[in-house]
């Protein structure tokens, strides 16, 4: 029996036609290959269903260990039979070219991440959550579906989970039963296996858009208005320090790039982050990445270490990709002495909640600051907090935008300058609500209109519409 046959059917001949090309740099059949099997899945979106489908019975039926280690050429012989007998069965209309660039195709995700290259492909899923072997969700449109995804066990799960972090450098077992890794496409993903994970491997998938939104597709989108975007334009360009604030998921790191597009071409920006996952369209962007600790404990690259060094690197600004510890203090440093314009973003429900988060990460710094310096710090630091909601009907928007103002007593001074109001929820639970200016013209603007920047009243007249 072949070591690729299944394991209730017999043996096909392999053959000895070489796909090794393949494996180095693509040649123009190839190409054309992967431009024809993107133009099926346009003209057939139901063959992306086919090939999960077919992934499932694979997966059921085969000898996977066995499977990986085959060359890719005897994969490709062994799997194209298997293809021609299910593409027959199911009745799907696919000629000679059209089924062999669909074998290819299933050949690449098999040697790639397995069961969800599919899902990795399909543009409109934005996380996708595996519950152990047995289950696999997805997000479309802001809401969870069940896929009918799934891995043969455990031990399949780990091999796909083995192969993501070992292309970062990082590893996951036992000892260290918790990562955060990316994909070779930038998308992020978290791991936790057991002892940490009771009933088998989770992995959580945020998938990186190879578009990132543009201010104007947020605005498209009901994000926000344009009139709060021209002001955050100003803000940004004009070296104001802001926070992004949000609930997981509720889209700060894609606020982030669309207002990174806004910083000066001609200025230099060091980029800090867990797991790197910015896509800053600027010429000069130098961008950084935190590091675990190896096997013995050694070698962990903490954000704060990095954001003390990035100081020594003549940046202009600095961007954090997510402040969450004892990094807060040396951010604010950096912002308070000469890199003004820096941003960050930072999990809180509401303004104020960002403010006290910020609080206790100086805290964690372990530095002999009082709760009043601390606070007389980020007020002298930040100047903006955008916040964001993700809302019941899983879309999101910009909720808030508040200025910081100084301090009163020991109290952090903030004003809103716009806001989001829910009014209703219409019989399909899309809620409906409206951008209001709240009449407040933020102070910062006197400070930008020495750059010939300048808003007229009305831009902050709660009367009028946006």
């Amino acid at each position: 029996m072949s070591i690729f046959s299944p394991i209730n059917a017999p043996a096909r001949p392999r053959s000895n036609f070489n796909f090794n090309a393949r494996q180095s740099a693509p040649s123009a059949a190839v190409v054309e290959d992967e431009r024809l099997y993107k133009e099926l899945i346009a003209q057939r979106p139901a063959l992306l269903d086919e090939k999960v489908k077919l992934h499932a019975k694979i997966i059921d039926e085969f000898n996977l260990a066995s499977l990986e280690r085959l060359p890719r050429n005897e994969l490709v012989q062994e799997l194209r039979g298997y293809v021609a007998e299910y593409v027959r069965a199911e009745r799907i209309p696919l000629n000679q070219r059209e089924l062999q660039s669909f074998t290819e195709d299933l050949v690449d995700e098999m040697t790639g991440f397995g069961p969800i290259e599919p899902l990795l492909k399909d543009p409109t899923i934005t996380d996708i959550l595996i519950n152990t072997h047995r289950n696999c969700f997805v997000e479309r449109f802001g809401k969870l579906q069940e896929t009918t995804v799934h891995f043969k066990d455990d031990a399949h799960l780990l091999r796909i989970v083995h192969k993501i972090v070992a292309a970062v450098g990082r590893r996951v077992d036992e000892s260290s039963p918790m990562v955060d890794a990316r994909l070779p496409d930038g998308s992020r993903v978290n791991v936790a296996i057991q002892p940490v994970a009771v009933d088998g491997p989770l992995v959580s998938i945020r998938k990186f858009s190879k578009m990132p939104f543009s201010m104007d597709r947020l605005i498209e989108v009901g994000a926000l208005k344009q009139q709060i975007a021209d002001v955050l334009q100003a803000a940004v360009h004009g070296r104001v320090s802001l926070i992004i604030s949000g609930g997981t998921g509720s889209g700060k790191t894609t606020l982030l790039n669309a207002l990174s597009n806004y910083i000066p071409s001609d200025e230099r920006i060091l980029t800090i982050e867990d797991a790197a996952e910015l896509q800053l369209q600027l010429p000069h962007v130098a961008r950084m990445e935190t590091r675990p600790p190896n096997a013995e404990g050694k070698g962990e690259l903490r954000q704060r270490e990095l954001v003390k060094n990035a100081l020594r690197m003549r940046p202009d600004r600095i961007v954090l990709g997510e402040c969450r510890g004892d990094e807060a203090f040396d951010m604010l440093q950096a912002m308070n002495t000469g890199h003004e314009g820096s941003m960050t973003t930072i999990h809180a429900n509401s303004p104020r909640d960002a403010i006290k988060r910020l609080e206790q990460m100086i805290g964690m710094a372990g530095t002999a600051m009082t709760i009043e310096s601390i606070r007389s710090q980020i007020a002298s630091a930040i100047r903006l907090i955008i916040q964001l909601q993700r809302m019941p009907d899983g879309s999101r928007r910009v909720t808030s935008v508040s200025e910081l103002t100084g301090m009163e007593g020991d109290v952090v001074q903030m004003q809103e300058i716009f806001k989001f109001v829910k009014e209703s929820t219409d019989e399909r639970g899309i809620i409906q609500g409206t951008f209001r200016a709240t009449g407040i013209r933020p102070q910062f603007l006197a400070e930008l209109k020495y750059s010939g920047v300048d808003f007229t009243a009305s831009y902050f007249d709660p009367m009028r519409p946006m």
